[in-house]
Parts: C-alpha cells; sequence; structure tokens
C-alpha cells in the first residue's frame, strides 16, 4: 500500500468539509463592506473611549497635531528647527523654478511653500513628509491647461484655472480618503509610476532646453520630436552665455548631488547646492549685467505674504471641464507620489501612517492653497529625502519651513530680481535626472517581463505623446493585466511528493508523482463569471490530455479528477453553474469529480444551489491528501471485487 493511503487507513474515514452556519444578508453585507472600505478598522482606537475623550480622540484622528503638540519637547524642536531650514533652502529655488515650469508667475511658487505646509503640519499623519510644488504635476498643468489657454496671451485666464484646478484636486483627493477610496490609487503600480516619472523626468528636461539654450520660442508640446524640431530649427537663436552658464551650474548641482550620495553625512552639501547656486549665479549676472546680453533673469517679485484667490476661482464654462480634468489626474499623480514617500519613509522610522488621512490632509491643504494663492501640492521626493536625512522628529519641520519663506516673501523677494532663468533650468534638470530610476527598470526586466512592459508603455507614452497619454497607457495596461489575471486563472497539476503526504505542482517539483487512476487539478483564482467558461474549458482540456497520455503509455484508465480548490476564496453563480456542467460533463465520461479544500463562501453556494447534492457531500474532502487516500480505497476495492469475482467465475 502506497504513501497515499495511509491517510484513509490510519483512521475510520475523511473528515467532511462543514457547511458554514447561515448568517443574515446584512450581516454579510455590513462585514464585506468593513473589509472593502475599512480594512485598517480606523474606529477601533474610540472602542473603549467615552464622553469628552471619544470626541477629542476623534479630533486627534483628523488634526494629528493635537496628539503629538502636547508631548512636544525642546529637543525636538532643535532637530526639526535645523531640518526646516535646511528643506527651506532647498524649497525656495525649487519653488520658483517648478512656478516656471508650470507657466506660472513665480512668486506662486514660494505662495505654495508657505501655506500647504502649515496645513500639513495640523492634518498629516507623515513625520517626514516636506510638502511643496513638484516638477511632474506642474508639467502636467502647463501641459493641460496649455491646450486649452495660452499663458503669454491670456495670463490672467491661465491663472484662474490652476487655481480652479488646484481647487478640484483637492476636493477628489478629499473625498478618496473621506470615502475610504483609496484603493483607486493602487490600480498605479509601482512599474507604472518608475516609467511614468521617469518618463515625465525626460520630458522635463527637454522642456529645460529653452532656457539652457537661451531661446525665446519654445513649442508648446511636450513629445520628443515636437521639442527637437523646436531646437534645432532656432540653431541661430542658441546664446553661447546661457549654455555656459546653464552648463557650469548643473555640473555644479550634479557633482554635490553625486558627494552627498557617496557620503550620506554630508548631505546638506546638495540641499544647500540649488540657494548657493541661485545667489551665486544672480551676483554673477548683477555684476556683469548679464540680462543685457542675452541672459534671461526673473525680473520683479513681488513682497508680501499669499493673497486670497477666492474670487479668482472660475466654474464658468467652458472652462470649467478643463480645470476639473486636470485637478482630477494631478491629484490622483500628487496622492499616488506623496503617499508612496510618506510610506517610505515611515517603514525606515517604523512608524504608521494612514493612506486615507494623508489623501485628507493632501486634499485639504490643496483647498486652502487654491484659495490663498497657490497651485497644487504634494510631498515631493527629493525634499522629504533632505528631511529625513536632516534629522526631523515630527511635521513641525514643515511649519519651521513656511516660517523661513514667509520671511523670504516678507524682506528678501527684491534679491531674486537678478536670478537668471538658465540656473532655475538647471535646479530643475537636476532633480528630474534623480527620478529617471533606470535601475528599477532593469530589475523589473529581471523579475518580472509585464511589469517591464507596463513601465515602458508608460515611459514611451509620456516621452512620445503626451503625459496624459503616457498616463492611460500605463494604467490601462496594467488594468488590462489585472483583467487577464481574472479571466485567465492558472490551472496545475499536481503531483505526490514520494515519502509525504505533500501534493505540489509537477511542473515545479519534478519529484513529484501523479496516482494511477486519479488526475489532481490546482485552480489558482476566484471562479467568477469572467473565468467560468474558460475554466470549463481548460479543465476539459486537460483531462483530455491526461486520457491520450495514459492511452499511449498504457497506464492504468482515468476514473477520479480531483479539483484544489484552496486558492478559490469566492465564487459566483457563474462558478457554481460551470462546477454543474463540469459534473454533468464528467459523468458521461464515466469519472467521478472530487473537490479539496473547498473554503466556507464555496460550500454555502454549493449547498444552496444544490450542486452539492449532485455532486455529492461523500466527494467533499478537507485535504487534497484525504481526497487521494479515499480514491484510491474506491479503486483498491474495485480491483478486489473484480478479482473474486473472475476467480467465482472460473470455479
Amino acid at each position: 500500500m502506497g504513501n497515499a493511503d495511509l491517510a484513509f487507513t490510519d483512521m475510520e474515514g475523511p473528515r467532511r468539509v462543514p457547511i458554514p452556519p447561515a448568517r443574515p444578508f446584512l450581516d454579510t453585507f455590513q462585514a464585506n463592506l468593513k473589509e472593502t472600505f475599512f480594512p485598517d478598522d480606523p474606529f477601533r482606537q474610540f472602542k473603549n473611549e467615552r464622553g469628552s475623550r471619544k470626541v477629542l480622540s476623534a479630533f486627534q484622528y483628523f488634526l494629528p497635531v493635537l496628539e503629538w503638540a502636547p508631548k512636544y519637547t525642546f529637543n525636538l524642536f532643535k532637530s526639526d528647527l535645523i531640518a526646516g531650514i535646511t528643506i527651506a533652502s532647498l524649497a525656495i529655488p525649487q519653488g520658483i523654478s517648478y512656478a516656471k515650469l508650470a507657466n506660472l508667475p513665480p512668486i506662486l511658487g514660494l505662495y505654495s511653500s508657505f501655506v500647504p505646509p502649515l496645513v500639513y503640519a495640523m492634518m498629516g499623519s507623515s513625520k517626514d513628509l516636506a510638502v511643496g510644488t513638484v516638477a511632474v504635476a506642474s508639467l502636467l498643468i502647463a501641459s493641460m491647461l496649455g491646450k486649452e489657454v495660452s499663458a503669454a496671451e491670456n495670463p490672467g485666464l491661465y491663472l484662474k484655472l490652476a487655481f480652479t484646478a488646484t481647487f478640484f484636486a483637492g476636493v477628489f483627493q478629499s473625498a478618496l480618503g473621506l470615502l475610504r477610496l483609496g484603493f483607486i490609487v493602487d490600480f498605479l503600480s509601482h512599474a507604472t509610476i518608475v516609467g511614468f516619472m521617469g518618463g515625465a523626468a525626460t520630458v522635463v528636461c527637454l522642456q529645460q532646453l529653452k532656457g539652457m539654450l537661451g531661446l525665446q520660442h519654445f513649442t508648446s508640446s511636450t513629445d520628443l520630436i515636437s521639442v527637437m524640431e523646436s531646437i534645432f530649427t532656432q540653431t541661430h537663436q542658441w546664446r553661447w552665455e546661457s549654455v555656459v552658464l546653464g552648463s557650469s551650474f548643473l555640473f555644479f548641482l550634479l557633482l554635490t548631488r553625486y558627494l552627498s550620495k557617496r557620503n550620506p553625512k554630508f548631505f546638506w552639501v546638495s540641499a544647500a547646492a540649488p540657494l548657493t547656486s541661485v545667489v551665486l549665479a544672480s551676483i554673477l549676472v548683477y555684476l556683469t549685467h548679464a540680462e543685457n546680453h542675452g541672459v534671461q533673469v526673473i525680473g520683479y517679485l513681488k513682497k508680501g505674504i499669499n493673497p486670497l484667490s477666492v474670487t479668482s476661482l472660475d466654474f464658468s464654462p467652458p472652462y470649467i471641464m478643463v480645470s476639473l480634468k486636470a485637478g482630477i489626474i494631478t491629484g490622483i499623480i500628487a496622492l499616488a507620489e506623496g503617499i508612496a514617500v510618506g510610506r517610505s519613509f515611515a517603514m525606515f522610522k517604523n512608524y504608521h501612517i494612514d493612506g486615507n488621512k494623508e489623501m485628507i490632509a493632501f486634499g485639504m491643504m490643496n483647498i486652502v492653497g487654491s484659495l490663498t494663492s497657490c497651485y497644487l501640492t504634494t510631498g515631493p521626493f527629493s525634499r522629504s529625502a533632505v528631511n529625513y536625512n536632516a534629522g526631523c522628529k515630527t511635521a513641525m519641520s514643515n511649519v519651521v519651513m513656511a516660517i523661513a519663506v514667509m520671511i523670504t516673501l516678507l524682506f528678501l523677494t527684491p534679491l531674486f530680481h537678478y536670478t537668471p532663468l538658465v540656473v532655475l533650468s538647471a535646479i530643475i534638470m537636476s532633480a528630474m535626472l534623480g527620478l529617471i530610476d533606470y535601475e528599477a527598470a532593469i530589475h523589473l526586466w529581471h523579475v518580472d517581463k509585464i511589469d517591464f512592459c507596463v513601465c515602458l508603455g508608460a515611459y514611451f507614452g509620456v516621452v512620445f505623446g503626451s503625459v496624459e497619454i503616457g498616463l492611460i497607457v500605463a494604467v490601462a495596461i496594467s488594468i488590462l493585466r489585472v483583467l487577464l489575471f481574472v479571466a485567465r486563472p492558472r490551472t496545475t497539476v499536481l503531483g505526490n511528493i514520494p515519502n509525504s503526504m505533500i501534493y505540489r505542482r509537477v511542473d515545479q517539483y519534478p519529484i513529484a508523482q501523479c496516482i494511477p487512476g486519479i488526475f489532481i487539478l490546482h485552480i489558482d483564482a476566484p471562479i467568477y463569471f469572467a473565468n467560468a467558461s474558460y475554466l470549463r474549458e481548460r479543465i476539459s482540456r486537460w483531462i483530455d490530455d491526461e486520457e491520450e497520455a495514459l492511452k499511449t503509455t498504457g497506464r492504468t484508465s482515468l476514473q477520479y479528477v480531483i479539483l484544489d480548490l484552496g486558492a478559490v476564496g469566492s465564487i459566483d453563480t457563474s462558478g457554481i453553474s460551470m462546477l454543474e456542467d463540469l459534473k454533468k460533463s464528467l459523468d458521461r465520461r464515466s469519472l467521478q469529480l472530487v473537490l479539496a479544500n473547498p473554503g466556507s463562501e464555496i460550500m454555502k453556494k454549493l449547498d444552496n444551489s444544490k450542486v452539492l447534492e449532485g455532486i455529492g457531500h461523500e466527494w467533499i474532502f478537507l485535504t487534497v491528501a484525504e481526497a487521494v487516500s479515499a480514491c484510491n480505497f474506491m479503486l483498491h476495492t474495485e480491483k478486489q471485487t473484480d478479482s473474486n469475482g473472475t476467480r467465482d467465475n472460473l470455479v
């Protein structure tokens, strides 16, 4: 007797798979709803609280500052002070640069580094995230709004649409958080983000060639062909002064980044490099009067803190749909980047951030920002990395940065008058080159070729099409992959590992042995209407192939088909019909259908649909090993009966 018989002979019989007790529909629906929208159980902290304590806990949930501020100490403030000043030195030149990238007045970059960080400090749950504008969102705003309104010809309307798009982005982000719909952002997979960010960084770098070459006119398109055409049809307008100045500072910025990576203790060198470049370039232009020799400068920047922009929001047609579309797309991208960055640094420091709370915080800071002359903000990686390396302890570092920016707005903006645009281009290019993560793309190629194709689709879609096309291509490929996983689930043949009761895939374990007369199939996904027909055909094809192989080799004919349903977490009515049809098909071929390890939902639906009676409860087993033992026992019994009958006939 083989190993497969042991489980059956060592006990009175196989253990029956029970049918779970019936639950009221409302209880089941409530449990599924909670698991879908509240998997993190956000209300657990209120369970044991009463009265005023429960109200305080609710305020602390939406305003985390009320939780950490009472425990704040001077030692924590010293660390946050250093970190805040450090990121302010990066935020000021980056803010001006990214505002120019969005075709907005440079002062808006400083406004956006003042109010939103204050809002996030009160509502955000990350200790390390440094809030500010980002290049990709800035490019998206310029690309999507620029198709409808020219920033050069109608700057007033363009500015209104930028504020309105920021408002819609904030409303959309807050709604996702309040409605617990954060899983929507998960459709932007890691491969999608790597390709999209790399493509966007490439496009941003190409756009900065306008400033690096000192060109006055440039294409509004972002695709590679249009940009190259615009550059090489204006070779007679290239300014050697801009090329030399921009290349020198780009080399300086890349050198400081390289040194900081080689020795993380000198992170401040890279953090201070952009502001140092702005100061040195401004002094150089002022002393040499380079603005009179083709070097473009920022010019006048208005002093004072953010003016209100409530009246600048434009909800009138025909531009409201443009603002809405730009707001939703930039809002999703900003959420994906900000939450990914926040979770990364939270993992380093071993604390947890709530994704839905972060969405609410991002949404509120963009809503408030849109009312105070700010455009879209999130948590950029470069600024957050500097914040982390500078030793920040709480979100107070954002407050320190905001105060530093406020001082700049009140007193220091005239100093940026002579800052050359070419230096801002160099700052943007140095930041963007770090977003082209070719190492991650190579890793995707080695680990998962399909993910690599998703990454390439996003990258080439952005570079040769537009930012929107790249995003659509990447998300479409990702969703198509999910649909293929659902519609074409994997089915594999199982065999017995010698001298054990373990059954594993025969294509993975060469030593796994098939059991004579028994065919074991493992279904590796839920059974839905989308894959029921495919599974019916695929299982039939598996059985046809197995019977042909048995006839060729002359081995024992097939009598039992075991389906391992351990990985089938759920099933719908189409799946139940598929099992019923499969049972009838096998009966016509004199084969017995056997089920192993079905879950509670499957057992309940089989029982309710009466399919369980057709299959027979006696042919449903707890494990594959028990199913094989029962089938082997029946095979041996039949053989003994046949041999006894033959002996009696001879007598």
